[in-house]
């Protein structure tokens, strides 16, 4: 995948659309491609997060193990395909945190990899760029949080 592919995705994804081309220039540059066949963990609950996942091809499902005393079980938070954004939120804040979810491939899948630690870098020194990600952040989270609640009144 160039460099020009990697911005059209980023250009299209929930999280970065709209951003101005120099914006999206500079998160482009922290990205690393990363490919995955049907059945593979992106990620996995419980792991270390300090990476953001922008998927550019491909379904992923996020996955909640949860244990409600005499309610267990796993429940699908949600199904991600092209332009939709996972991983560890927290980094942008500059904390470490441990995954709530696995990510786990449908079909043969892409992401864009981008380490939050380096996002935060550039979030810093251009508050616009800041801004705009944070917000885009909250209502993120606002959705998925919908997604866990709704799962977890299935189990």
């Amino acid at each position: 995948m160039d460099d020009h592919e990697i911005k059209q995705i980023l250009e299209g994804c929930e999280f970065f659309k709209g951003l101005e081309e120099p914006y999206i220039e500079s998160v482009a540059g922290l990205c690393q491609v990363r490919n995955y066949e049907p059945g593979e963990y992106v990620f996995s609950q419980g792991d270390f997060g300090e990476y953001l996942y922008v998927i550019a091809e491909g379904n992923v499902t996020l996955e909640r193990s949860m244990d409600l005393g005499s309610r267990k079980g796993n429940a699908v938070i949600g199904l991600l395909g092209k332009g939709r954004v996972m991983g560890c939120w927290s980094t942008l804040l500059g904390q470490p945190h441990n995954l709530m979810s696995s990510a786990v491939c449908q079909k043969p899948t892409t992401v864009l990899r981008i380490k939050g630690r380096n996002l935060r870098a550039i979030m810093t020194e251009n508050h616009d760029l800041g801004f705009s990600v944070m917000e885009s952040l909250c209502f993120l989270l606002r959705d998925r949080l919908h997604g866990a609640l709704g799962a977890m009144e299935k189990i």
